[in-house]
């Protein structure tokens, strides 16, 4: 995997009402593996706003790790049959937000690595979702790299 990396990211939220929320980013990062780590960097601007929040993804084979710097703060935990709470700090408050991962998978070839992850998504200590994130980088120079 090269430095120069794309990035597809895919959420999938999944309200007891069973309304279905999806949300795909595909933008371009940085890879980098340290220390039996794998570490994905990308920023992001929100639409009209000139603030960009700079984020860092962190995985390892049950473990993932997303953390958010700019107009949205939050460091957010996965871990496989674990409960982590944060605070999601936006310009219009903060949520206290809890992640029960059950799932968390990463997948590796030469020229892709893929992370998967399913929690629920508490809110206030009320359940809001059971969720499902996607993660899947490709070499920017790769011509593999395809939507999910």
């Amino acid at each position: 995997m090269t430095k120069d990396i794309l990035l597809s990211i895919r959420g999938l939220q999944i309200t007891e009402d069973t309304q279905k929320d999806t949300v795909e980013v595909i933008t371009p990062g940085e890879y980098y593996f340290r220390n039996g780590k794998h570490f994905f960097l990308y920023e992001e601007a929100e639409e009209g706003k000139q603030e960009i929040t700079k984020n860092i993804i962190k995985v390892t084979d049950d473990y993932m790790e997303v953390t958010k710097k700019g107009a949205v703060n939050v460091h957010m935990v996965f871990e496989k049959n674990k409960k982590n709470v944060t605070y999601y700090n936006t310009p219009f408050g903060s949520l206290l937000i809890g992640i029960d991962a059950y799932r968390v998978d990463v997948t590796q070839t030469p020229e892709e690595i893929e992370a998967y992850a399913e929690y629920a998504l508490e809110v206030n200590n009320e359940h809001l979702a059971n969720c499902r994130i996607r993660i899947k980088a490709n070499s920017r120079a790769e011509r593999a790299f395809h939507l999910m």
